[in-house]
């Protein structure tokens, strides 16, 4: 009799596992973050973090992401690359084969990005980098898109202005060699800036390589070459110590970006050395209107400081991937089936706007949009000074 009413009651509970009333298996949204929350460049991970966050705040309020007529649970599954190389790809690789992420934002630098990238296109599962302006981290990768513009558009906006600015003829650059990023961007700077002045119109090309902290050398280098002007395409870590360095050797010419000069962290770190300085990148907080600016007081009333650059593409990243899973009409459950309709959607968006502005894909995954040039000013701010399109 016990084993009889042990055997009924054990039929009972599984019959309530089955029944949806009783919560059947739902499905989830799984969506990966592939950032730096630790390494040379930690609040690049952060403002990512906390972009992504606030995204998943108001998918939470909505009940879920509704596709097709049903609202599904959404879970950010965040891994950190140690802005590593090796660590990015093993992220990559931990979300798509153990995690089942349906799409991944992220990497944001080219380091990590070009690497992670190739996993990503492999395993035939999407990936936006929000940040990644290095050419091969979509070439030949139809699973691979990007939020942002590309170096060799980067590169001739910056040595366009640079002329039309300043009317300078000799150039100085200093960059990271052995960094995906810096060196693509140094690249394709003196490209463009001898393509206006003439072969030789670069005086200095100088490089360091990662970790380096002292720049002193390529500095009195530079200072000697009769160079009017210093492009350095650095993250924000590295512009304080090139610029304080460079105006103690007594360098008094104008130092110009990137889009890595971006970070909050940047004036904190130079301080007044690089007020007045110019660099290029996607969106000016100082005077941002409309959407932009009411992403820029959420996040800065939430976290305590304006947003850089970063936080707003991994904005724009989210909800471009939000569009696409969205546009897929139904989520199946096979997770291979889900990445490939949402690789197939993302490749047919246009005309999305975005905080950093209107985007259309081209057949590589890379954005047509606009840069802007900021420049900092007297309060350190970064202030809107004029916006370059295609």
């Amino acid at each position: 009799m016990r084993k009889g009413l042990f055997v009924l009651a054990a039929v009972l509970a599984l019959g309530l596992i089955l029944t949806p009333c009783a919560g059947a298996k739902t499905k989830v949204i799984k969506i990966g973050i592939n950032a730096p929350m630790t390494g040379d460049i930690p609040k690049v991970g952060e403002g990512t973090k906390f972009a992504a966050e606030m995204w998943l705040e108001d998918i939470n309020k909505a009940g879920g992401l509704e596709v097709g007529g049903k609202k599904y649970p959404v879970k950010l599954v965040i891994e950190d690359n140690e802005s590593k190389a090796e660590s990015a790809v093993k992220a990559n690789t931990k979300m798509i084969t153990d995690d089942e992420v349906l799409i991944i934002i992220g990497p944001q630098a080219s380091s990590q990005a070009i690497p992670a990238g190739d996993v990503a296109n492999n395993w035939k599962t999407p990936m936006i980098s929000p940040w990644s302006t290095n050419p091969n981290t979509t070439k030949d990768r139809p699973y691979v898109f990007r939020a942002c513009f590309l170096d060799p558009f980067q590169g001739k906006v910056m040595a366009n202005f640079v002329k039309n600015e300043f009317g300078f003829k000799k150039a100085a650059v200093l960059y990271d060699v052995a960094s995906d990023y810096p060196k693509g961007l140094a690249e394709e700077f003196k490209k463009n800036w001898e393509k206006i002045n003439g072969p030789g119109s670069v005086v200095a090309f100088e490089s360091f390589t990662t970790k380096d902290t002292d720049f002193s050398s390529q500095l009195t280098k530079i200072k000697n070459s009769g160079a009017q002007f210093l492009f350095t395409p650095q993250y924000y870590n590295e512009v304080a110590l090139i610029v304080q360095q460079a105006r103690d050797l007594g360098f008094k010419g104008p130092i110009v970006g990137s889009d890595s000069w971006g970070s909050a962290e940047t004036v904190k770190l130079c301080g007044k050395a690089c007020y007045g300085a110019f660099f290029s990148t996607h969106y000016a907080a100082a005077g941002a209107k409309g959407a932009t600016k009411a992403f820029i007081d959420r996040y800065k009333k939430e976290h305590g400081y304006v947003p850089d650059d970063v936080g707003a593409l991994t904005w724009d990243a989210i909800h471009i991937a939000q569009d696409a899973i969205q546009s897929c009409g139904k989520i199946t459950g096979n997770i291979e089936k889900d990445r490939k309709c949402v690789r197939d959607a993302l490749a047919k968006i246009k005309n999305f706007h975005g905080i950093t502005g209107n985007m259309n894909f081209t057949e590589n995954g890379d954005p047509i949009k606009c840069a802007v040039v900021v420049k900092i000013n007297d309060q350190g701010q970064f202030q809107f000074y004029k916006s370059v399109c295609p």
